[in-house]
């Protein structure tokens, strides 16, 4: 065979192996999806849309640090900080996340700001379900972030638990809110002390 032969057989092998491909796919059993009807099942680790975390008493694991802006490669994430008082606490530490917004409009679920974030405050869910008809309703507030209250927990703010610290908290010596803990006013929000007539040593169930 001669050597100018050889590129005209790979010209038509080439062609050849490519409808193979074609010709395999043509008789294998077809995957139909019956979405939303069915919905699907995602894998454990699965990312999906963000939740902000509570300590088992209710208070907001989000310190306000906003690593997790600062690690965000699409610049979807704002955080604003505020400092916590005795008379208006929302997390263990010095500080809180006042402000925290995540623009699902720019979001990749790439995950670097659950990696970034100190005190696992921020974790994703399987939530996948994300479409919407307008740019506003594609960023989500703190509000639509934060997780639900469960069995154990009061609404922040409140007070932090009688002796311990926030250290104590991240070790996992507090697991529920004390005896006749009650809700504060979030003055911040507006609220006023004589007007706060919500709070309770007993949880309060909440939409996560």
């Amino acid at each position: 065979m001669s050597e100018s032969s050889e590129p005209s057989e790979e010209k038509f092998q080439n062609p050849v192996a490519g409808f193979g491909v074609t010709f395999k796919a043509m008789f294998k059993k077809r995957l139909t999806e019956q979405y939303p009807e069915t919905q699907k099942v995602t894998a454990p680790r699965f990312h999906g849309r963000h939740q902000l975390n509570r300590h088992p008493d209710g208070l907001e694991k989000c310190v306000g640090c906003e690593l997790c802006a600062w690690a965000c490669p699409a610049d979807a994430i704002y955080v604003e900080g505020a400092d916590n008082t005795d008379e208006e606490r929302y997390s263990p530490g010095e500080r809180y996340g006042r402000v925290y917004q995540i623009n699902y409009a720019r979001c990749i679920l790439c995950g670097l700001c659950i990696e970034a974030c100190p005190t696992r405050a921020l974790t994703m869910t399987n939530e996948f379900e994300l479409a919407n008809t307008t740019r506003e309703s594609l960023i989500y507030t703190k509000d639509e972030l934060l997780a639900g209250l469960e069995e154990g927990m009061v609404d922040t703010p409140h007070a932090i638990y009688p002796g311990m610290d926030e250290q104590d908290y991240y070790r996992g010596l507090v697991t529920g809110a004390a005896p006749g803990t009650e809700r504060q006013a979030a003055v911040s929000k507006g609220e006023s002390k004589q007007d706060n007539g919500h709070g309770s040593g007993s949880a309060r169930e909440v939409d996560a």
